[in-house]
């Protein structure tokens, strides 16, 4: 199982010269750091080699956080507030993030092949995953930030290929998303504001294979965590689940004191907490 090593000198001299969507550091974007509680990124997942901050935009409007890493082309986690879904807005199209083919592009997402008109011939696929990476690969594009926690066009902004992983479809259209329906449930009922983060764990060595090319990384488990705060701020309530990434079709509901000692299991440094005060 992979473990997180330190950041490169050369992967933070190229985030220190971006800016829009791959920034280099949540903490300066106000509008990016408000999708954590209390503005606390946790440092989970921090020192993951060659990992980028992006604040997720569509329609010139930031919608949620993702820590992506760029050598798995898998996102660490995704981090968003919880909106109830208005209907509409599950888009066809896959976006890819302009940023990461090249810095100077634009920060709003766009479909692959709209970038492909607009630089023909650059290949987009060196830093993430590619719409053509999960065609016919046996995997569903399994959202870590979920469409259906969001109105439009949030709802829209979640069909990026930053945000989603190779998932077990028996997985993801079952146990794991019972369990988002029933996150919505609780959200609407007893949170006047839902901070969630969603992730996954890669695998040692098990990979979307391209023409003889590792292209993206089949994560063994995907988890979440959340915390839950009442209209003063407050947290009323808390938790985190767990799934292996199989045909298993299980999701593990646990609190965030064991999630934090499941993700310390493939971390060199500590995980801490995943939430201010860990939502207490």
């Amino acid at each position: 199982m992979q473990t997180f090593a330190a950041l490169g000198v050369i992967i933070g001299s190229f985030l220190a010269l971006t800016e829009g969507d791959v920034v280099s550091n949540f903490q300066n974007e106000p509008d990016c750091i408000k999708f954590f509680y209390k503005g606390k990124v946790p440092q989970w997942g921090s020192t993951t080699s060659g990992a980028v901050q992006l604040c997720q935009r569509f329609q010139n409007t930031y919608h949620y956080a993702t820590l992506y890493d760029t050598y798995n082309r898998i996102a660490v986690y995704s981090a968003y507030i919880f909106g109830p879904s208005n209907g509409g807005g599950r888009e066809t199209r896959w976006f890819v993030e302009p940023q990461l083919v090249n810095q100077n592009w634009g920060g709003e997402m766009k479909e692959g092949s709209v970038l492909e008109k607009q630089h023909p011939g650059v290949y987009q696929g060196d830093r993430q995953a590619l719409n053509e990476d999960y065609t016919n690969s046996g995997f569903d594009r399994g959202h870590l930030n979920p469409n259906g926690h969001h109105a439009v066009p949030s709802r829209n902004a979640t069909f990026t290929l930053t945000n989603v992983v190779p998932q077990n479809p028996k997985l993801n259209q079952n146990a794991w998303a019972n369990h988002e329906s029933k996150l919505a449930n609780i959200f609407k009922a007893q949170c006047d504001k839902a901070y969630v983060l969603v992730g996954a764990i890669p695998s040692a060595s098990n990979w979307i294979i391209k023409n003889n090319v590792k292209r993206v990384n089949i994560p063994e488990y995907v988890w979440n965590a959340y915390c839950c705060v009442n209209s003063n701020g407050v947290p009323v309530r808390s938790g985190a689940a767990i799934a292996l990434n199989t045909d298993q079709n299980s999701v593990e509901e646990c609190t965030l004191s064991k999630i934090v000692k499941f993700l310390q299991r493939f971390s060199n440094t500590p995980v801490g907490e995943l939430f201010y005060n860990q939502c207490q």
